[in-house]
């Protein structure tokens, strides 16, 4: 049993074994109403298959990178990209400039992200004023069904409780500055976030998550495949990681980063007002959003 108290001179009160620190089970009904309700919702509704905790996101794929910034560089720093061109035509290897930090290869990595600003599917998603650059990314994500501390990957494995389908929207003209001035990702992030409105059991797809077949459609036209199958780091890894001398609990939302080609950035299609977008990930679920 755990006792708390929102204040030093309260009394102490027992809390639910079952829980961590106070924090009720994300997934019991009575927390998942409480959430809905306080975010406006009514009957008819859309809502999400839980409201996370928090939301992580990692980056565990190199090809996502190099494929960002070959991208990002093409339609902001033309001089860049035609050095990168004869770059990578004579040495036929990468530029360097467009692989990940030395950190990437050596742990994994990852931001915090705005928990609040999640939709589910469905939602019309608003541009936000201050950007020309609207990007979709798609991600797989997952949910934490027990609460983790110092973890081995395996045992970190085991927490998994359900899998999502996630778009982590992102603001392309206002994300690298905001990253070159040596802090992470703030508004071109934060501004929204969204989940497939169905959420899938671990039992279902951690067997197979790298063989996971994925695409991206425009205004019903397919834009991209996404590939799933090679990440630098396993989900066990990245969450032990997170877990380091971190108290993770049950609710707390994780994801691997883009796909390969699971960016309009990498293929040169970017979002723009009045766009029907959809990312489809097989056997996990589907996220549509009518861009505004």
């Amino acid at each position: 049993m755990f006792e708390t108290r929102e204040r030093p001179g309260d009394e102490w009160e027992i809390s639910d074994a079952t829980t961590v620190l106070g924090h009720r089970s994300a997934f019991a009904p009575s927390w998942e109403v409480e959430r809905a309700l306080a975010s406006g919702a009514v009957e008819g509704d859309l809502v999400l298959p839980f409201h996370p905790l928090s939301f992580r996101d990692f980056m565990l794929y190199e090809q996502h990178n190099i494929g960002a910034a070959r991208g990002y560089v093409g339609r902001y720093r033309p001089g860049v990209a035609r050095l990168a061109r004869v770059y990578e035509t004579v040495t036929r290897s990468v530029f360097p400039a467009f692989r990940p930090k030395p950190l990437w290869y050596r742990q994994p990595i990852y931001y915090m992200s705005n928990a609040t600003t999640i939709v589910p599917s469905g939602t019309p998603v608003r541009t936000p004023h201050y950007t020309k650059a609207l990007d979709y990314e798609l991600e797989l994500a997952f949910v934490l069904g027990r609460p983790l501390l110092d973890a081995s990957p395996a045992e970190a494995e085991r927490a998994i409780a359900a899998f999502v389908v996630l778009c982590d929207f992102s603001a392309r003209d206002v994300q690298i500055p905001e990253m070159d001035s040596g802090f992470g990702p703030q508004k071109a992030k934060h501004f929204v976030t969204s989940l497939s409105s169905t959420a899938v059991s671990a039992s279902e797809v951690l067997p197979r998550w790298t063989e996971l077949r994925s695409e991206v459609t425009i205004n019903g036209e397919s834009v991209a495949k996404p590939d799933a199958s090679r990440p630098r780091w396993s989900l066990g890894e990245m969450l032990a990681h997170a877990s380091a001398s971190e108290q993770l609990l049950p609710g707390e939302l994780f994801a691997t980063g883009t796909f390969a080609g699971g960016s309009g950035m990498e293929i040169g299609r970017w979002l723009k007002p009045g766009d029907f977008l959809r990312l489809d990930i097989g056997g996990v679920g589907t996220i549509e959003h009518r861009i505004l």
